[in-house]
């Protein structure tokens, strides 16, 4: 009769190749199934967003529905189409709230086995900022300035820590017109201008007067984008592209006023209450490092141990941790950590606003967008007439985007 030990080292060497055998195939189906392409509605892209995002928002994923909502929005209001615009907005802001609320696809993307881009986009803090931005825009333009006052504040909410409370939203634009529609609605505006002069880099904020009833909105410059970087692409940062338009020039009539940036959207982007963020979403990246290095170190060093060992025991433990390595390195296989990186790319770089008292009647604006050196920018410049009515602001929209001379 042999030997138990030898018997048992046979044994060993037997259970430990099936093992292993065992562990590659788990590692490949695993890879196989993270790799496996999700079904997706087909959507042709033409370039052109106005046919793009329509088609994409009826038949794309639903997943992607906000994200295309608020491009196609905002092309609508640069096309001067405010009730397209106002529309796509308002379900866009609704599926917002149906998502923090109780979305199953955002709470799956949480964890650690779910690809961020497959969750429900409703975009980063910059993002929905920006949507409820532009929503007062169109609220204030429809003559209701108390719901305009609650997008704005909205959008202060949506670039802050509300549950740790380590930073507020710092949108100067967003405090400033908060302010405002609480002065021209009898109430008390200051402690908003406060804020928003507090968070104005350079520039000073000019007093309330809530006689002015000419409104102007204004962007201009590139947007900021996302890219994925990291070992497994975990790392989101946001960049954004120098903008070639530096200020803008408003003309009324006869008179001319000067007006700077009073919020960079790509610094929003990439803040948090005035702190640079370096990169976001790095926790899953060590998630899945550490567990694939845990487990070549189990996988190896059981494996090791239960072929060269002659104890019964010994071996078990050896297989044991051996099984344990399997599983590890099956969890790193499907840990997905890469970076959500849809965008909402036809965002501006720089806000502005103006807001002045002209007499009833029939008006001339020229908006001349200037570069670093003050020159003006050809093909850029935008001339509008129109009429302000007694008792009634009037709302002006200005975008070096615009496919129209002035979007009103």
């Amino acid at each position: 009769m042999p030997p138990t030990g030898n018997i048992s080292a046979g044994h060993s060497r037997q259970n430990g190749r099936r093992l292993l055998a065992l562990g590659f195939c788990a590692l490949a189906l695993a890879a196989t199934s993270c790799a496996t392409a999700e079904k997706k509605p087909s959507v042709q892209i033409t370039g052109n967003l106005l046919i793009d995002g329509p088609n994409a928002i009826a038949n794309g994923p639903a997943r992607d529905k906000v994200l295309w909502q608020y491009r196609t929005a905002l092309a609508y209001m640069r096309r001067g189409d405010f009730a397209q615009s106002k529309t796509i907005l308002d379900d866009a802001l609704l599926r917002i709230g149906s998502v923090f609320g109780n979305d199953d696809s955002a709470k799956k993307s949480r964890g650690y086995f779910r690809k961020e881009a497959k969750k429900t986009f409703i975009g980063e803090p910059y993002e929905r900022s920006m949507a409820y931005i532009y929503r007062g825009m169109l609220y204030w333009r429809n003559g209701e300035p108390d719901n305009a006052r609650a997008c704005f504040r909205s959008a202060q909410l949506a670039d802050s820590d509300t549950e740790e409370k380590v930073y507020s939203g710092d949108w100067v634009l967003a405090d400033y017109l908060d302010g405002l529609a609480s002065a021209k609605l009898g109430g008390d505006g200051s402690d908003a201008l406060k804020r928003a002069q507090a968070s104005a880099k350079g520039i000073t904020l000019p007093p309330y007067n809530t006689r002015a009833n000419v409104l102007v909105f204004i962007e201009f410059g590139p947007g900021p984008g996302k890219t994925a970087t990291g070992e497994y692409a975990e790392e989101l940062r946001i960049t954004t592209a120098p903008s070639p338009v530096k200020s803008v020039q408003l003309t009324f009539d006869t008179f001319t006023i000067p007006a700077a940036p009073t919020d960079d959207v790509g610094f929003q982007a990439t803040t948090r209450g005035g702190r640079v963020m370096d990169h976001i979403l790095g926790r899953k990246a060590v998630f899945k490092s550490a567990t694939d290095v845990a487990g070549n170190v189990a996988l190896i060093g059981g494996l090791g141990t239960a072929l060269v060992s002659h104890d019964r025991t010994t071996q078990e433990v050896g297989l044991g941790i051996a099984l344990a390595g399997v599983i590890s390195k099956v969890v790193s296989a499907a840990t997905m950590p890469d970076a959500d990186i849809r965008a909402w790319d036809n965002l501006p770089q720089y806000l502005t606003f103006m807001n002045l008292q002209l007499s009833p009647g029939r008006h001339t604006l020229t908006a001349t967008f200037l570069s670093t050196s003050g020159s003006p920018i050809p093909n850029l410049t935008k001339q509008i007439s129109f009429d302000v009515a007694a008792g009634k602001d009037k709302v002006l929209f200005i975008s070096d985007q615009s496919s129209t001379p002035l979007n009103l």
